[in-house]
Formats: structure tokens, sequence, C-alpha cells
């Protein structure tokens, strides 16, 4: 009897101890680095990526992946991986109607691929797990732009590695321009009033080496401690003019960011994933998820100093997952110092772009897609199967529900779509235009509605996936080719076309 009553007591103690441990950690979990931050260096602006245009009108790029040295912190420099550089990639810029050409060319000493993310473009250009590059070979991907102005952006795309490549540095903002958005006033010198800001996050360990390891019970991934913004730690950059337009891009592969500012200013959203919204909407906080991006207008006064921050997220996980994934967190971004004297560039058009109207054409199919651990409908990711088909030419209506509790968003190829409505509830003004990923609230129906033009290719699938990068490698992607009149689908031979 005794030697039960000391072991139902030494249970008890191991959990009252075991219970204050875990108490400490989840408090000192949450991170906050607002006022903390000595914004010592400057904003590295991606520099735009040199073209040349041929006789026919072709606009060439050449892309040139590779391994390098970038120093981040003080002492050891950090190996990293990039495009045309040490870390990150030249920004990408061409407009609507110009047939782009790439030479993409693997330097590292693995395959890798480059995926042109938000653009409508060819199922054997896209660049995804079936284009993969191998060590030493060239990827020439052409295509013609067909779609509105937008910022896009590219990354690798290789199943079972994106996380890493991405990880490592691989990522460019890729921006499309058009007559409509050129002519409404919109702040537009590319580094001075229209500045990309590529956010990331990244832990390092004790060489100042990346640190690829998942916090304790994290649902999804690594999660930094230090965030870059376009590969600068500590960022600051100085303001010349009232108005300025920030582009910003969710690099993360799994933190979510809630952007607002550090004196709560107002500031206006113009864009969204695939462009601009029908008018621009007036907001303090803005919340996404890893692979959106939003464009963003925000004025200041001369001489003042403000910074750009992530507040704690307004939903996406329950209460104790939200501490334990980085969603409490509050962290300084990049500091903006305004001139003592600022250019002044007029006033927002009150219409910017044409609503998405997909809504009132006739609908070819109702789709469902649950999303759970690491599946979608039940199924991991097989590059060998195509999960199902669409029509050329159709408009599609996809029902997608996070069914689990974790985090989870939806990223999309090929297409923009539009979000019909949450629950039945008419979309929120920040989802009120184009759309190619979309977090996904717990148990929320969303109903997507998207139209399947110019590309088929019963061959060659498009995927759609979770855009948290650890849930994409282990699974939580599916596959679908483009059928023209008369196409069946047809048949992946092998797991990952590759370029030689």
């Amino acid at each position: 009897m005794k030697i039960l009553r000391w072991t139902a007591l030494s249970v008890v103690a191991l959990l009252l101890v075991s219970g204050a441990a875990f108490g400490v950690f989840y408090l000192q979990a949450r991170l906050d680095t607002a006022g903390k931050v000595d914004f010592a260096q400057e904003l590295v602006i991606p520099p735009p990526a040199p073209s040349t245009v041929d006789s026919s009108g072709v606009r060439t790029f050449d892309l040139d992946i590779r391994s390098g040295d970038t120093r981040f912190l003080d002492g050891q420099a950090t190996k990293t991986w990039g495009v045309n550089g040490t870390f990150l990639g030249p920004t990408l810029r061409a407009k609507r109607g110009e047939k782009v050409a790439f030479s993409v060319r693997n330097g590292l000493a693995e395959a890798t691929s480059l995926h042109w993310h938000g653009m409508h473009l060819p199922a054997d250009m896209d660049g995804g797990p079936h284009q993969l590059v191998e060590p030493g070979a060239t990827w020439r991907p052409q295509w013609t732009i067909s779609q509105q102005a937008a910022t896009l952006w590219y990354h690798p795309h290789l199943h079972g590695r994106t996380a890493d490549h991405l990880y490592r540095g691989i990522a460019g903002m890729f921006l499309l321009d058009d007559d409509n958005s050129a002519g409404l006033g919109l702040p537009d010198d590319y580094g001075v009033d229209d500045l990309p800001l590529i956010v990331q996050d990244r832990k390092f360990d004790g060489d100042n080496q990346f640190d690829h390891s998942a916090p304790f019970m994290s649902t999804g991934g690594v999660l930094g401690d230090e965030i870059l913004v376009n590969g600068t730690r500590g960022p600051r950059t100085e303001i010349t003019t009232r108005q300025v337009r920030l582009r910003l891009l969710n690099a993360s592969n799994s933190r979510l960011y809630n952007f607002g500012f550090a004196d709560d200013r107002p500031f206006h959203l113009i864009a969204t994933d695939g462009g601009l919204l029908p008018e621009p909407w007036q907001t303090s906080r803005l919340q996404l998820s890893p692979g959106e991006r939003a464009e963003i207008v925000v004025e200041f006064q001369p001489g003042e100093t403000t910074e750009l921050r992530s507040y704690p997220t307004t939903f996406g996980y329950d209460a104790l997952g939200a501490r334990l994934n980085g969603a409490d967190d509050r962290l300084d971004l990049v500091q903006f110092r305004a001139a003592g004297t600022l250019a002044d560039a007029g006033r927002l058009p009150e219409k910017l772009g044409t609503a998405p109207d997909l809504h009132t054409q006739p609908v070819a199919e109702t789709r469902s897609f649950a999303l759970s651990g690491r599946t979608i409908n039940g199924a991991k990711m097989d590059m060998a199967r195509i999960d199902f088909a669409v029509r050329l030419d159709s408009t599609e209506v996809w029902e997608v529900t996070n069914t689990n509790g974790y985090m989870h968003n939806l990223h999309v190829h090929d297409v923009q779509f539009q979000v019909l409505d949450i629950d039945g509830q008419r979309p929120p003004p920040h989802l009120a235009g184009w759309k190619d990923t979309i977090q996904l609230g717990t148990d929320r129906r969303y109903r997507l509605a998207m139209r399947f033009s110019d590309y088929a290719d019963p061959d060659t699938p498009y995927m759609l996936h979770c855009h948290l990068t650890l849930h994409e490698d282990e699974g939580m992607m599916s596959q679908f080719v483009v059928l023209g009149e008369g196409q069946s689908p047809g048949r992946i031979t092998a797991p990952g076309h590759r370029h030689p």
C-alpha cells in the first residue's frame, strides 16, 4: 500500500513540475521586439533584373541560382542561396501583352525549380515539382503575360524540399504592369516611393547559420526570432514623398504577419494577390499568411519617424496554439524616416480596378476540398497521380474548409480566384479583389470561383496546396489538369519532369 501511495504521489509531483515547466515555457514563448530593434542597416532594395528584347519583341531574363555567403550578424557569414546573388533575387518586371523568356541555370549541387507564384501560364512553364532543373542544367520557359498589373513572386517548388530551398534564400518579386495601372497616378518610382518589402523570419544557430528546426509544439514548422526585410536585418529607409506604396510579401515558411504601424496610422489597401482592388480600403491592420501579397499606400509628414510592425494575429490558431506558433508575437519590421521636405504625390483615385465578376458566370462544376493534418480530402500528394481534371474555358466553384484546427491556407496555381462568400457571408473588403492564396479559418467554408482559360495540357498538372511549406512538403498538395475539347486526363510517366 505504501508503494502505491508513494507512486501516486510521485506521479502527482511529476505532473505538477511538468505543468509548471510548461507554464514557464508558454509564458516565454511570446516574442516582442517592439521598440527594441536597432535600425542600423539601410534597407536593401532588390535590383531590377536586367533583360534584353529581341527583334520579335521577346523579353529575356537570365537567372542564375547559386550558393554563397551572406553576412547578417557580426562574425561568421551565413551560407545562403540566391538568384543572381547570394540571397534572394532581383525584381523581375514585365508588361501585359509582352512575351517573356527565361534562362534559368541551376548552379547548386542539387535539383531545384523556380515557380512563378500567381502567374497565369502553361502548365509546363509553371516551375512546379514537375519542372525540376538538375545541377548544372538550364531551363528555358517562355509565355505571354496575359493578366493585369499585380505583385507576384517566384520561389522554389520541388516536392518534399520547398521549405528547405525557400529558407536558404531563393525568392524574389515579379511585378506586372499594364496601361490601366500606369494611368492612375499611383506611386510608381521603384525604390523611391514604390518599395518592395519581402518579409521573412529566420533563426540562427551558434555559428550564424540558418537553423531549420521547428520550436517545441509548433504545428507549422520553422519559426524564426529574427526578421529580415529584403534580406536586411534591422532595416531603415528614408522617405522623400508624402505618399509611399509598399508592396508587402509574406515570404516566410510558416509565420503570419498582421501588418500595421507603430503609431497606428491608417493606410489604404489598393491591391492584393491578383492586382488592384475596385477601390482603396482604409485600415490600420492587414494580416497576410505565407505566400500572400498586398499593396498599401501610406502617408508621411515631413521629419517624422515610424515603424512598420507585425501585431498579434486576429485569427489562425486556437488559444494555446497561437502562442506556440508565433501568433502572439509583436515584431518591429522596418523603420521609415521622412525627410524634412517631402514631394507631394497627389491623391489616391477613388476607383482603381475592375471588380471580379465570376459570380455572374455559369458554374460548370462545384468541388469540395477539406484540408486536415497534411492531407487534402484525406489524401497525401502523389506525384504520379492526377487527382482531377477541369475543362478549358469553364468556371468552377471550390468549397474549401480547414477541418482540423491547425493553421492552413490555400494556394491555387495558374488562376486568380474570386472569394464568393465565407460561411455564406460576403467577404471582407481585403478579399474583394483577385486572390491566388487565402488563409483558412478553422471550420469555416470558403467558396472560391475560378475560371480556367487559354491553356490545356492533359499530361502536365497544376498544383493546389497549403502554402505553409512544411505542410506542403509533407503531403498537403493535390494536382489537376486542364483539358481541351475531346481530351482525357493523360498519365504522368515519371514523378518529376527533369530538365537536362
